[in-house]
């Protein structure tokens, strides 16, 4: 039912909160059965699962970056520290959060790997490429990247 005005955008915060959101709820999910997977034998097939899912949304959010990226290059001057770390393009609380995720999710997958050495835990290894996936799809479309400088860019080609 409409009121007559255009709906609000997300005011309670900064746009691609969804995205957030689904970067700690991987790593919540993973976190949770890798320490199982620690402490139980047959929560190992869990967690193979688990970080196998993981590894592929990451490798699909990072691929769809790139290509959203690549775009966006043509007018806008993006820097991979940007798009993927968040450095300058992100307000400070998205890039904390999404870069506090990928945090969590190396040392739960160090931690846990190192104490069950030479398992099927190790797969928990591939468990970051979601976290940093998922921030650089944040950046591909959220963020803001200073536009691109004049001369270069589509059609330019650099001296010497």
């Amino acid at each position: 039912m409409s009121d007559g005005h255009p709906p609000a955008p997300e005011a309670s915060g900064p746009p691609g909160r969804a995205i957030v959101r689904a970067s700690w709820a991987g790593t919540g999910v993973f976190a949770v059965v890798a320490v199982a997977a620690t402490v139980a034998d047959a929560a190992v097939g869990g967690l193979v699962a688990v970080s196998v899912v993981l590894f592929a949304l990451g490798i699909g959010a990072f691929l769809a970056a790139y290509v959203r990226a690549i775009g966006r290059s043509r007018y806008e001057a993006i820097g991979m520290g940007g798009l993927f770390l968040l450095a300058g393009t992100a307000p400070a609380a998205v890039q904390r959060s999404l870069l506090g995720s990928l945090a969590v999710q190396v040392v739960v997958a160090f931690t846990t790997a190192s104490i069950r050495i030479y398992t099927p835990v190790a797969f928990g290894l591939l468990v970051p490429m979601y976290g940093l996936g998922l921030a650089g799809w944040w950046g591909a479309t959220h963020g803001v990247f200073p536009p691109r400088p004049a001369g270069e860019g589509e059609g330019s080609r650099p001296a010497g």
